[in-house]
């Protein structure tokens, strides 16, 4: 048997196999038909046949270092042949090293960490600290969010994608984002500086404020926000945002958590996102690009004040995988590849080739609403009007409404594009370790098929 026949043979295999046995995330089972992938290097990714698609999404923006990159594929494996895997009641070298590593290139005063198998556990892990730590039971967060599909994590969640788990954990309160293209307080000034600086609700503190007043100050045990919302629009928080909502925190003895789970670790040019304005949370939950997702890994890094107060009480919670051995070796290297290999500048870099290219699609395409991001995080809002600013597709869209998105993507896909689309938001979450010439190459894909989007336009 040719090679030819045996890949079209095990690619039938895996089709059937999937088709037959696997559960997929967020879908209608009978409605979707998953790529079978047969391998991948680098920016890259290939099916059975051969084609290659290149990672415009880095899988579901946790692939920071590329697929299969050979010094951290060769620290699992040496991993493996020393030791597989040890109860998270003892002390093993990776763990201990990698949380030295973590206290390291975390901001301010942050310290200790205890260790998930990925970002829902982390911030499940947050808010009971939070509550614990406090005595209170209130959690603030946001509507744009997503913070992960356990139960607390989906609790915190304000997308649609919460309502399945409702009625779900009790204390948590919602507050508005600060979305300056489309404010729930309404447009205020010509510029975005100068609606920031009128609007309670983008200026960050105000709005929190009044919150405190209505739900009690006292209480309220955290605000838990993602430092540049995700999934959810790629929303960048204006200058100054953060810094407001850190002192109304502060002057009520709120805990501030941040969710850097997607934001994190070089993804925004800088190592955490909340970098860019010199704030440092009490709680920062961390996961997807500590170690690229080679193995599931997530962390809660909690401050020196939370780490001496702990020193002493029971940490009641647990997890059998806590500081999982060959996660936590994957983590080590990961973070010795960055440093060796200039990842975060890398990131920094290419993001403003891509900030200053995005801009050009934003000329040539009238679906292009608004495009905003930093370093390799970014999104472009499609509309049909820029006038009246009506999404391409309408929130929460799904079936026949969401047809232009779902046309986009299938398009890319055909071109050899793998990107992400959620809502009317095209994400734009490369590998850190993208060349300019592979930016290039997939802004071109991208400049085609926003002809898709133009279509829809109003007077097209």
């Amino acid at each position: 048997m040719g090679n030819t026949e045996m890949n079209a043979g095990q690619e039938q295999r895996v089709r059937e196999l999937d088709r037959e046995y696997v559960l997929h995330s967020w879908s209608v089972q009978s409605q979707i038909k998953p790529l079978p992938v047969a391998g991948g290097e680098g920016r890259y990714f290939w099916d059975y046949e051969g084609k290659r698609y290149l990672d415009f999404s880095s899988q579901l923006v946790n692939l920071n270092i590329g697929h299969q990159h050979p010094k951290l594929v060769e620290a699992i494996v040496e991993q493996a042949r020393t030791l597989c895997t040890m109860a998270p009641t003892v002390a093993v070298d990776k763990r201990s090293e990698l949380a030295r590593l973590l206290a390291e290139v975390t901001p301010g005063n942050l310290k200790a960490s205890f260790f998930t198998n990925g970002g829902a556990e982390a911030n499940e892990n947050a808010i009971k600290l939070a509550r614990w730590y406090t005595g209170r039971q209130k959690i603030i967060a946001r509507y744009r969010s997503y913070h992960g599909a356990t139960a607390g994590a989906i609790a915190l969640t304000g997308d649609p994608r919460r309502w399945f788990a409702e009625p779900s954990i009790p204390g948590v309160v919602r507050m508005f984002d600060p979305y300056t293209y489309r404010c729930s307080a309404g447009s205020r000034g010509e510029t975005v500086a100068e609606h920031v600086a009128a609007c309670p609700v983008c200026s960050g503190g105000p709005h929190l404020e009044e919150i405190l007043q209505y739900e009690g100050p006292h209480t309220v045990a955290a605000v838990v926000l993602e430092t540049v919302t995700g999934t959810n629009g790629i929303i960048v928080p204006p200058d100054g945002y953060l810094a407001s909502i850190r002192e109304v925190c502060d002057r009520y003895g709120v805990l501030l958590i941040l969710d850097e789970v997607m934001a994190g670790f070089g993804r925004t040019g800088r190592w955490f996102a909340c970098e860019h304005w010199d704030v440092t949370p009490d709680i920062m939950t961390v996961a997807k690009g500590i170690n690229s997702g080679y193995v599931p890994l997530g962390a809660m890094v909690v401050s020196e004040p939370i780490n001496e107060w702990l020193q002493d009480k029971y940490l009641a919670g647990g997890l059998t995988y806590s500081g999982h051995v060959l996660a936590c070796a994957a983590g080590v290297a990961s973070i010795n590849i960055f440093r060796e290999e200039g990842i975060v500048e890398n990131a920094a870099a290419m993001g403003d080739v891509l900030a200053a290219e995005l801009a050009k699609l934003a000329e040539r395409h009238p679906s292009i609403g608004e495009v905003r991001g930093l370093g390799l995080f970014w999104g472009l809002e499609l509309v049909r009007d820029r006038a009246t600013r009506e999404p391409l597709v309408p929130f929460n869209a799904g079936g026949e409404a969401a047809a232009p998105m779902a046309r986009m993507g299938k398009a890319a896909m055909e071109r050899g594009l793998f990107m992400m689309t959620h809502f009317n938001i095209l994400v734009i979450c490369p590998p850190l370790t993208i060349t300019r010439e592979e930016l290039a190459e997939g802004l071109a894909v991208i400049d085609e098929v926003l002809a898709i989007a133009d279509e829809y336009v109003v007077g097209a």
